[in-house]
């Protein structure tokens, strides 16, 4: 005798759904996370993360410098890389660079840390020719692919915090886009 076939209704399916995402919810649960824990290095690293500030602004591929010798130790100073995009109407300035593991942070010129970025402009912290900022005194040993909070305050923007990776061995921080030159056209020419 043939059953009758019912219909799988919507409630059916978000019930199941619903299972399965209790459950690997559940399996996620007590496990430490990955920054917990001091880790090895991690083979190629990791790019840093990208955060919104706000509508108009947002911190591009934040990241520390590699340590010459692989490892920062307690004490020692880190340059800071990153990308900040501007795509509003008025100036942006970045008044402060803090958090729980280093002392303190200063521009390049070892001022204190002002930056501003005008109007439908980016600019790239620690690129050739471009402002720089040092983390100063860290308070915690890291290694490649390993990341401490900082937390970038702006005057009008308000503040947001990012993990901030340290970069892959052999990683050379560069601006974090390489626009084409628009004097050279990528297109062959015909002959």
């Amino acid at each position: 005798m043939d059953t009758p076939h019912r219909p799988v209704t919507h409630r059916r399916r978000w019930l199941v759904t619903g299972a399965v995402l209790a459950a690997l919810g559940t399996s996620a649960c007590g496990e430490e996370g990955p920054l917990a824990t001091p880790q090895a290095e991690v083979p190629g690293g990791a790019v840093g993360p990208d955060a919104p500030v706000g509508a108009d602004l947002d911190l591009l591929q934040v990241q520390l410098e590699y340590p010459l010798d692989g490892l920062y130790e307690v004490g020692e100073d880190a340059r800071l890389f990153l990308g900040i995009a501007n795509v509003g109407t008025t100036a942006a300035t970045l008044v402060d660079v803090s958090g729980p593991d280093f002392a303190d942070a200063r521009a390049g010129s070892g001022e204190d840390v002002t930056l501003t970025v005008e109007p439908d402009d980016n600019v790239y912290v620690g690129a050739e020719g471009m402002p720089s900022i040092v983390l100063e005194d860290l308070r915690t040993e890291l290694r490649s692919s390993q990341s401490i909070p900082v937390t970038f305050t702006f005057a009008d923007a308000g503040e947001v915090t990012v993990q901030a990776m340290v970069a892959a061995e052999g990683q050379d921080p560069v601006p974090t886009y390489d626009f084409p030159d628009p004097a050279e056209d990528p297109t062959p020419e015909e002959g």
